[in-house]
């Protein structure tokens, strides 16, 4: 095992045998060369780019001295296109395990220096063995990945090891979270693997992600863009959805990726770590008796009433550049996490659509499978209606957030602050398709539509013959208002559990929440479901 520039016992013709010390001397040279990588030039290129080394990024994603790493001696077998004369320790991808707050989590991150990161049939296997540890301890994968695709030095062996990725992904899916973080390109059926985890980082300028590259385009399409055009962190944050959260430098995003790991649990049989905070689980919310507007037409942001809601304000936002008019987040309660699907007034006034209802699903779903409870704050008009809403299949993916809430077990609370018209209302996990505790502020209007609308509708003919339209449609809008929207018109027939003080939201949630902690539910046994896609 050749040292460049160091003498070591293998590198000595010498008949007598060495000693362990002498041997242990040697590694220390090994390890030396691992940490320091081939070339000192690349690390000097590597941040001239603006971009951390792996090594670098892995000690500020894990706590202090944890880092365990393995198969740091791992180099490639290949021969041809000069490659049995580069042969460095790693192959292009450090592996290991270590702690987040002093729970264990596995990552691997490639190692742009080596190869520029590109996948070879050694560098594959250690992905995959580090997956399948991360799967058998029961603990989350990070991926750091910053790489060139597969290395087509090495042919079809390259190319089949990313099929091991996704294999791997797919299994750990729903089993232990799974975090990919692009810090660098991210081209071709590489690209899949991140779309197969949970939650997905992205840096600006430096990181990329597509399917097929701008030159591609261009030929095939005559289509003109840049790297960052094509798929920036920017436009898969906030255009396709593809990435969760957008940052402008490395150090904030893997601060971000720690906190995240904070809220999560272990693994699928793990509930969530629990953390008592200051804020007093009898405080009550008399600020949202103001931040809600009565105008049910004015909007508001449901952010100040979240924050009003939760442990000390604080809360994850995920996608919050994608479906604007649904927030999904992660915050405590008490102390315990929860999921929180809410309306946003304050962008296209919360209605649902086709983005916006896939955003909610996959939240759901991931809530479901790591046990934390939902909490749905209701205030939604209805779908967006539309022709390119219908075209492109509202129905089918609308249909993905009713999927998710019913077939979620752990606990599940909703509650409506002034609008639930129609199939939304339905959808926005209402009692009858599951949820554990509907409730209400007496601001509420649950109906099958608004108020004018329904007037329209059930009395067009006397409206239409009066002498004064007008004077009578405001007259039915009120009667129907009266008769069929008035705030406890659902409690009375049992379709919300109760009406609420909005000044007791908080204390309501937590206690509702400690008596659903144990809650068991089990679905019909079954293979899967088949979710409309």
């Amino acid at each position: 095992m050749p040292v460049a520039g160091k003498t070591t016992p293998n590198q000595v013709d010498h008949p007598r045998e060495w000693t362990l010390r002498e041997r242990v001397e040697e590694l220390n040279l090994i390890r030396d060369e691992v940490h320091e990588g081939p070339d000192p030039a690349a690390t000097e290129r590597q941040h001239a780019k603006g971009k951390l080394t792996a090594r670098e990024r892995i000690d500020l994603l894990l706590d202090e001295g944890s880092f365990s790493e393995v198969e740091p001696l791992r180099r490639h077998r290949a021969t041809g296109f000069g490659l049995e004369s580069k042969k460095p320790y790693t192959d292009g991808v450090i592996t290991g395990w270590g702690t987040v707050h002093g729970r264990t989590v596995f990552v691997y991150a490639h190692d742009f220096r080596i190869f520029g990161g590109a996948l070879g049939e050694a560098h594959a296997t250690k992905i995959h063995k580090i997956m399948d540890m991360a799967i058998s301890a029961g603990a989350p994968l990070v991926s750091l990945n910053d790489g060139a695709g597969a290395r087509i030095q090495e042919g079809v062996s390259a190319l089949a090891g990313y099929g091991g990725i996704f294999q791997r992904n797919t299994k750990a899916s729903g089993v232990i979270p799974q975090i990919s973080v692009m810090l660098g390109p991210c081209a071709g059926g590489a690209a899949y693997s991140p779309a197969l985890t949970d939650f997905v980082f992205m840096v600006r300028e430096t990181s990329q992600m597509f399917i097929t590259g701008p030159d591609v385009v261009r030929a095939v399409t005559g289509e003109e863009i840049s790297q960052n055009g094509l798929g920036g962190a920017d436009v898969h944050s906030a255009t396709s959805g593809v990435s969760h959260f957008a940052y402008d430098d490395e150090e904030s995003c893997l601060e971000d990726v720690r906190f995240l790991l904070s809220l999560l649990p272990a693994n699928n049989r793990e509930l969530p770590p629990a953390t008592p905070g200051q804020d007093p689980a009898d405080r009550r919310t008399e600020a949202l008796l103001d931040l809600v507007p009565d105008d049910p037409g004015r909007s508001y942001d449901i952010r100040s009433v979240i924050e009003e809601i939760v442990d000390d304000a604080e809360y994850f936002e995920i996608h919050p550049a994608w479906a604007t008019n649904i927030v999904c987040a992660l915050a405590r309660l008490d102390g315990h996490v929860v999921g929180i699907v809410a309306n946003q007034p304050a962008s296209y006034a919360g209605v649902l659509d086709i983005e916006s209802s896939e955003k909610a699903a996959r939240f759901v779903q991931f809530c479901d499978a790591f046990n934390i409870p939902l909490v749905t704050l209701v205030d939604v008009p209805g779908f967006l209606p539309g022709v390119d809403q219908e075209h492109n299949g509202i129905i089918r993916r609308g249909a993905k957030l009713l999927y998710a809430y019913c077939n979620a077990t752990v606990p599940r609370i909703s509650l409506v602050l002034r609008k639930a018209y129609g199939g939304a209302y339905i959808v926005m996990d209402s009692r009858s398709i599951g949820a554990d505790l509907a409730l209400a502020w007496p601001s509420n209007e649950i109906a099958v539509m608004g108020a004018e609308g329904a007037a329209n509708v059930i009395f067009r003919r006397e409206i239409n013959g009066s002498d004064d339209p007008e004077a009578v449609r405001q007259q039915k809008i009120k009667e129907y208002k009266a008769e069929l929207m008035h705030p406890y018109y659902a409690a009375e027939r049992g379709l919300v559990d109760d009406v609420i003080d909005p000044g007791e939201t908080r204390q309501v949630l937590i206690r509702s929440l400690a008596m659903l902690r144990a809650k068991h539910a089990d679905l019909p046994s079954r293979k899967h479901g088949n979710p409309p896609q």
